[in-house]
């Protein structure tokens, strides 16, 4: 348990450093920034209370979530600057009306420094333990289900990041390359990563009790904070979203594992 409580002192610290930096700057939405690397810290944390004794399955996949989480982290960085606090933050920040300095700790950090914590116990587990080196068919599928939501994820935020700087297209919808496979590509690749990290977990004894993590991590993605919250928002901003959504899956691309081809010829717009 020592490379548990490890790994979550390191994101703790993470989570406290960025509430003391939004109460200067009034603006909780810095936590957005930060959530990928509350992983990051939580899977370095659990392999330095180990010592760093990881097998080379292990460092495989701290170095998978390293990628994932420091690319996502830059990735908001980078949208959300300049800026301003995001609206829902500004909505609870305008319901709270005094104290929310204090309160945005408890609601706000404290909830989603708990929510990584659930979420990374497939982490926890298989880097914060002795394992014996057993590279087989589970860490093969989940270097592949990392590499498929990796894929998805990342390109799916770069495809969008170029359609937005062509000034022609402002107010119009994506629906072309990855976007037109799945309405949320980057929501539904950001899951399958975390199934990819539960299947490294199963390679172990006892590994498959960790479901939880990606389970939580799919549901948050696809009726919480992701999917069906984003969604309210585009069906009265977006034309055409309506018909969009009648031909377009919201989270599975279904059309792209019947065709493989078609994931792949969606890597362009």
């Amino acid at each position: 348990m020592t490379s548990v409580y490890t790994g979550l002192a390191f994101s703790f610290v993470m989570f406290v450093v960025t509430w003391v930096a939004s109460v200067k700057q009034k603006d909780a939405s810095l936590i957005d920034r930060v959530w990928g690397m509350a992983f990051v810290m939580n899977a370095w944390g659990a392999a330095a209370g180990q010592g760093f004794s990881l097998v080379g399955w292990q460092w495989l996949l701290l170095l998978l979530v390293t990628i994932w989480g420091v690319r996502l982290s830059l990735h908001i960085h980078i949208r959300n600057k300049g800026h301003g606090e995001d609206y829902r933050y500004q909505d609870m920040r305008a319901g709270y009306q005094s104290g929310f300095w204090w309160k945005s700790f408890f609601t706000i950090f404290m909830v989603q420094f708990l929510l990584a914590a659930v979420v990374s116990v497939p982490l926890f587990f298989t880097l914060g333990f002795d394992h014996p080196m057993n590279i087989g068919i589970m860490v093969f599928l989940g270097t592949v289900f990392w590499i498929l939501g990796f894929y998805f994820e990342a390109w799916g935020d770069w495809q969008l990041v170029v359609f937005k700087r062509d000034p022609s297209n402002k107010g119009k919808l994506l629906n072309k390359g990855l976007w037109s496979l799945t309405r949320h590509p980057n929501y539904f690749g950001d899951g399958a990563v975390w199934w990819g990290y539960y299947l490294f977990a199963v390679s172990v004894p006892y590994g498959w009790a960790t479901i939880i993590g990606p389970i939580v991590m799919t549901l948050f993605l696809r009726k919480v904070s992701g999917v069906d919250l984003l969604e309210k928002k585009l069906k009265d901003s977006k034309p055409g979203y309506k018909e969009y959504v009648e031909n377009t899956p919201a989270f599975i691309p279904w059309e792209g594992f019947k065709n493989p081809m078609k994931i792949i010829g969606a890597f362009r717009l």
